[in-house]
């Protein structure tokens, strides 16, 4: 998943670069930071911000990573991307959210229908598109619809960006901190679960 380089300009780089969307309180902004921070323990450069907007609950919002292996010199939101993760796909006919992104971008939607069905829903055109029922499996594994999480897993399994493991270890670790073992493991299980369901075309 990365763009071919070009050496004699610093903003032509080997990267990856993703762009979320998502509404307020379903996790796209941690969902960024969490790969931003995988990427840091994989020896990797990155970035993860979110684009300034309304904050409040519901509101769509829009967050990025970048992730390259060499030192990142863009400092504006992406408008390229190589991958696009929509957490919320009521968005899908209120905003475009393709704008932009490359031509074999993979586009990965929550939801429960499968791609062509999506794609047919929608008249989607190009692009890779993939599903995963990220809410379904964040109510049965962590017990709250916050789809952030196996979002990630399912971004994963699609991308090759980072073995699982590597994620899995990275989230014991710091989720370890903040909460109890009860949380961690669900977390777990919803990045397992959504690494193994990911549908594509």
């Amino acid at each position: 998943m990365k763009t071919a380089s070009q050496t004699k300009h610093p903003a032509a780089q080997v990267m990856t670069e993703i762009r979320w969307h998502g509404r307020g309180g379903q996790g796209a902004v941690t969902a960024a930071k969490m790969v931003a921070e995988v990427a840091l323990g994989q020896q990797k450069h990155f970035q993860a911000f979110p684009e300034y907007g309304p904050e409040r609950s519901g509101a769509p919002i829009v967050a990025f990573t970048r992730i390259s292996d060499e030192p990142i010199q863009i400092f504006s939101g992406v408008e390229h991307p190589q991958i696009v993760a929509v957490l919320d796909p009521t968005l899908l006919s209120i905003i475009d959210v393709t704008k932009g992104a490359l031509d074999d971008a993979v586009v990965l939607i929550n939801s429960d229908l499968p791609p062509a069905r999506l794609r047919e829903k929608y008249k989607m055109q190009g692009r890779r598109l993939y599903t995963v029922a990220a809410t379904k499996i964040a109510v049965e594994t962590i017990g709250r619809s916050i789809p952030n999480t196996p979002m990630v897993g399912a971004l994963v399994r699609i991308t090759g960006l980072f073995p699982l493991e590597s994620v899995v270890e990275f989230m014991r670790a710091e989720f370890g901190k903040k909460f109890p073992p009860k949380v961690v493991e669900g977390n777990v299980a919803a990045l397992t679960r959504a690494y193994e369901e990911v549908q594509g075309e």
